[in-house]
């Protein structure tokens, strides 16, 4: 990541963006900072990431800012509120019920009037339509899902 100070203020910024703002310029492929530094340009020096559960908290970062002579951006863990938690809770829900129904929909067939399902192909749609009640409903793993006979 890189910066470039405009107004005294650090603003995101990319190499091409140098390119392009510079296109009688001819950049080596691995520009080093003194050469950043005479566009005013800087490297940006990131914490590590933090992994957090997306349904709970989430992940902001700092604005830009100067340490030691060196640009930095780190994150804060930031827990969700209540409300932004039921949101995706049903937004999760609503796209595993989405999930469901297309894999139901592609089971119809199996269901007409000149076919007979075999037993493993009923258990298996009866299973798509149970899957709301699942245990770990509705934070499904792969496990989670039935095995397509």
């Amino acid at each position: 990541m890189l910066v470039k100070i405009v107004d005294g203020s650090p603003i995101p910024y990319s190499k091409s963006q140098l390119k392009k703002d510079n296109p009688r310029v001819s950049f080596s492929a691995n520009i080093s900072d003194e050469t950043l530094a005479t566009y005013d340009v800087y490297r940006v020096q990131q914490d590590e990431w933090t992994e957090v559960n997306p349904m709970t908290h989430e992940v902001q970062a700092s604005p830009v800012t100067l340490i030691d002579g060196v640009w930095r951006i780190s994150h804060t863990v930031v827990e969700l509120s209540s409300e932004e938690k039921t949101l995706r809770l049903q937004y999760l829900g609503n796209e595993n019920r989405a999930k469901r129904d297309t894999l139901i929909s592609e089971t119809d067939w199996w269901a007409s009037s000149d076919l007979t399902m075999t037993v493993e192909q009923t258990a298996y749609r009866q299973a798509l339509r149970d899957i709301t009640s699942h245990a770990n409903w509705p934070h499904l793993d792969a496990a989670d899902w039935p095995t397509k006979p």
